[in-house]
């Protein structure tokens, strides 16, 4: 086969697939708005480009020579990528829709339950984004905030998911700790820095005495979660994020005890911006889900 310097034409190019497809000049004429006439042109014009034939000519149709075979699932390819890539970057953005969380949200609550959102709004391309830390929020007007707090937010109406309930639990392999309290000094307890730590608050409505400072300290719910699981120590840990662990027994609850208060997670998005169709279907999924 002749080397090339460039590309052929690209209409020579859909030319030779829709023909390879059809194996039909015709056929492939009709799919294309072109004449059969037009079509054997710029078959002919991509064969003197190449080099080479890449077809046969029949009484009935045409075939595939090797050369034409071989390229023809490297020109398809081609077509697929392409039309992907139009699609997600020009495409009608009618089905995309951005959610900012933050990573024990994301990871706990919502990861376990997108297969049932893709079965719900099989069009929709949810864009999760994760948030670290409240400044990383940024009065975005697009899409959608999950919060933590007690609300409401500034800026922001909001939609409650779920509401927070703390309850110490540690791994299995700790069982012969839990019968007494007494045993919890020994039992290194794994903290979350900022606004979720809640051990003294937990200790105190308990009427236990607070043990020493927490030996472990976490910024992520998510990661102390884990952590316990792994048998590092005792998570207070925050129901509903939690209960999967709790369900399937690889953490286990050290006291019947549980902190409950106004916190919890929402769904907030900018004050007085009407939501497309898809958004509000996101939306009512979301809420949905937390009703469950």
């Amino acid at each position: 086969m002749a080397e090339t310097t460039q590309l052929p034409p690209l209409i020579w190019l859909r030319t030779f697939e829709a023909s390879a497809r059809h194996l039909n000049f015709t056929s492939a004429g009709a799919e294309l708005g072109l004449t059969q006439a037009a079509v054997s042109q710029h078959i002919r014009s991509l064969e003197a480009e190449l080099g080479a034939r890449l077809f046969v000519r029949l009484r009935r149709g045409v075939a595939l020579t090797a050369e034409g075979g071989a390229y023809l699932p490297h020109i398809q390819g081609v077509f697929r990528s392409l039309a992907r890539s139009t699609s997600e970057l020009f495409g009608p953005r009618a089905g995309r829709a951005v959610l900012r969380s933050p990573i024990s949200f994301s990871l706990l609550w919502l990861a376990p339950r997108l297969h049932r959102l893709r079965q719900a709004l099989p069009q929709l391309r949810l864009e999760l984004n994760t948030i670290h830390v409240p400044v990383d929020y940024t009065g975005d007007q697009e899409g959608f905030d999950i919060r933590f707090g007690i609300g409401p937010f500034e800026g922001r109406e909001s939609h409650r998911l779920t509401w927070e309930r703390l309850v110490p639990a540690a791994a299995p392999l700790h069982l012969h700790l839990l019968h007494d309290p007494a045993n919890w000094p020994h039992l290194p307890l794994l903290s979350v820095a900022g606004a979720r730590e809640m051990w003294p608050d937990w200790f105190a409505r308990a009427a236990l005495p607070l043990p020493p400072s927490a030996s472990l300290v976490f910024d992520s719910f998510a990661v102390a979660l884990e952590a316990a699981r792994a048998g590092a120590g005792a998570v207070l840990a925050s129901r509903p994020l939690a209960d999967a662990a709790l369900e399937d027994g690889s953490l286990v609850r050290l006291s019947d005890v549980e902190l409950t208060g106004e916190r919890g997670h929402f769904i907030t998005h900018a004050a007085g911006r009407a939501l497309p169709a898809h958004e509000q279907a996101m939306l009512d999924w979301i809420l949905g889900e937390a009703a469950r």
